[in-house]
């Protein structure tokens, strides 16, 4: 599966952190329901990779991969769990060789030109630019498009549904994260039917762009 292609085919990628995996499923149910079956699970919680790999099992029509990855023994615990790509909010060295190494797309973050430049050398042209609103937003991803015509940018941090459209629009962006349409708040509540509502009115927006 050419994982970066679903990516743009979805438009949007759900930024997820989980805390208990009972909640795995009504989630994944929530996302599928309201016309997204995509996800990012981070790693940022104790939780993170049983609810990666039970998401994996349940739901293996979905395109689920693992979020906030910042080592090598972080990836390979995804893997294992059979994230199907890696996003990181930086970049790493270790990280994009194990990805490299087992054919696992990886999406590392990159906000400067230095960094954009080792992601190409090292022959990744899909990048998250992270946190996308504290580093200039729409202005520095055009900026960055002129000297590196062939990088697509997926940004998170500050993307909602005022941007999102204004986001897409930009022909080097080839889709949008965030949390916004999974608000943690509300997972942690159950309140699901409004995951299932946010996730159809970025649907929506994102199909008009």
């Amino acid at each position: 599966m050419d994982v970066i292609a679903e990516m743009e085919r979805h438009k949007l990628m759900p930024v997820l952190r989980i805390d208990r995996k009972s909640d795995v499923r009504p989630l994944m149910r929530a996302l599928c329901e309201g016309g997204l079956p995509a996800a990012e699970v981070t790693f940022r919680t104790d939780c993170g990779a049983a609810a990666l790999e039970a998401a994996r099992r349940e739901f293996p029509e979905m395109l689920i991969g693992a979020g906030t990855v910042i080592c090598e023994e972080q990836a390979r615990r995804a893997y294992d769990c059979g994230a199907m790509f890696i996003v990181g909010p930086g970049w790493s060295d270790e990280v994009a060789a194990f990805c490299t190494a087992r054919g696992l797309a990886y999406i590392p973050g990159c906000v400067t030109p230095t960094e954009v430049m080792r992601a190409v050398n090292a022959g990744f042209s899909a990048v998250k630019f992270f946190p996308a609103s504290a580093f200039g937003g729409l202005k520095t991803i055009r900026a960055l498009s002129a000297p590196f015509p062939g990088v697509r940018f997926m940004p998170t941090g500050g993307v909602g549904e005022d941007n999102l459209a204004e986001y897409l629009r930009e022909k080097s962006v080839f889709a949008c994260g965030g949390s916004w349409m999974v608000p943690p708040r509300d997972v942690a509540e159950g309140n699901f039917d409004k995951v299932v509502s946010l996730v159809k009115k970025a649907c929506a927006i994102a199909a008009q762009a």
